[in-house]
């Protein structure tokens, strides 16, 4: 059985006479919730955000806005409705029918199609530390705009223009399908739903009305980004005709690998090599951190792998405020190269320590003789 249509208002939480800023308000915060990448391993979050999105695509648009309110909650569903109440998915009749032809143009009017709305995407590379505290970052990118010689019009400068033969100059032409009784609107496509034709074309958009810009604009990157999360630039995408609104620009964020530091979660991990020496006596050595040059005490006796944390070094919380911690793995370098001196003085020191000072050792010399008997 085909499911029914969630009514839009519902998952965004918004009433019925919510405004266009509370509406697009109300869809950033839930999009930020329910986003794939802020819950993994969470099945359900990739269909919460579709539909979070859906909805979205409806309410935002004043034609497709006021095409549910008047077929009321539910849907297609709704008593009224010219599907004859029966419950309807569009999205199961995009998938099983498909979004070529007259079909598409239908589909395209309940926000289900597959038409170009101009949104874009670019990757946006940002350093580890960027990520880490935030920045301000200046993008540059090219998308479809209005033509600044005609003003979108296709027309030369000062050039009349006449009415479009194709929709009357109503900038919409009206068809109905035989099994479907409703008669749906869509964009002219000779006049690109200007209602007007240029009697001599722009030369520098060559009658288009659109053009290839560069563009760039300022994004701010909060503090505590991670790797491949996305930023929406509302509007920032490309114009596909005079009469719609850009598309939305998308920006995934890529966080550059850092030559000393590794990110797990709010901390921070680097790992750090000390000598046979400075393990077995302790001593205080130079560390890299976020802030710069830093000072860590290594404990006597340290043993290789270990971890050694400071506190409020790491990754600025998103939620409860505060930073993460640096973690320091230890590495203890063993010498390659030894003179003859050196040479003697270790094997002296392996005489003198024995394994009673080994606790590892003495540790596995005793698994070993329970394990051979």
């Amino acid at each position: 059985m085909s499911r029914v249509v969630r009514d839009p208002y519902e998952v965004l939480g918004v009433p019925r006479d919510a405004s266009q800023d509370e509406i697009k308000a109300a869809f950033r915060k839930l999009a930020a919730q329910h986003h794939p990448d802020r819950n993994a391993g969470d099945a359900g979050a990739q269909d919460r955000f579709k539909e979070i999105n859906a909805a979205y695509q409806v309410l935002s648009d004043p034609q497709k806005r006021a095409m549910f309110d008047h077929f009321g909650q539910g849907g297609a569903s709704a008593p009224g409705s010219p599907f004859g109440g029966v419950p309807f998915d569009f999205s199961d009749f995009a998938s099983n029918i498909g979004a070529d032809g007259i079909f598409g143009d239908l589909l395209n009017a309940f926000g289900f199609g597959k038409a170009d709305h101009g949104d874009l995407k670019k990757e946006v590379t940002v350093t580890f530390e960027e990520a880490a505290f935030g920045c301000e970052k200046e993008v540059t990118y090219e998308r479809i705009d209005l033509c600044d010689t005609c003003r979108g019009s296709g027309s030369a400068p000062g050039a009349p223009t006449s009415a479009c033969t194709a929709c009357n100059g109503r900038g919409k032409v009206r068809f109905q399908q035989g099994i479907l009784p409703l008669a749906v609107e869509r964009a002219c496509s000779r006049c690109r739903g200007t209602g007007r034709i240029a009697v001599t074309p722009c030369s520098a958009c060559r009658g288009d009305g659109l053009v290839k810009k560069s563009r760039t604009i300022l994004v701010q990157i909060p503090p505590g980004v991670e790797h491949n999360a996305t930023h929406l630039v509302s509007r920032g995408g490309n114009v596909v005709r005079q009469s719609r609104s850009p598309g939305d620009l998308e920006l995934v964020i890529k966080v550059s690998p850092h030559p000393f530091f590794r990110r797990s979660g709010d901390d921070v991990i680097c790992s750090v090599p000390i000598s046979f020496a400075q393990a077995t006596l302790g001593s205080e050595i130079e560390i890299p951190t976020l802030d710069g040059k830093g000072k860590l005490r290594v404990p006597p006796g340290t043993q290789p792998a270990s971890v050694l944390r400071i506190r409020g070094k790491g990754i600025p919380r998103k939620v409860v405020g505060g930073r993460g911690d640096q973690l320091v793995e230890i590495t203890v370098e063993v010498p390659v190269h030894l003179s003859d001196r050196a040479r003697e003085l270790i094997e002296q020191l392996s005489v003198e320590m024995g394994a009673e000072v080994q606790p590892q050792r003495r540790t596995f010399l005793e698994k070993l003789r329970d394990l051979f008997g």
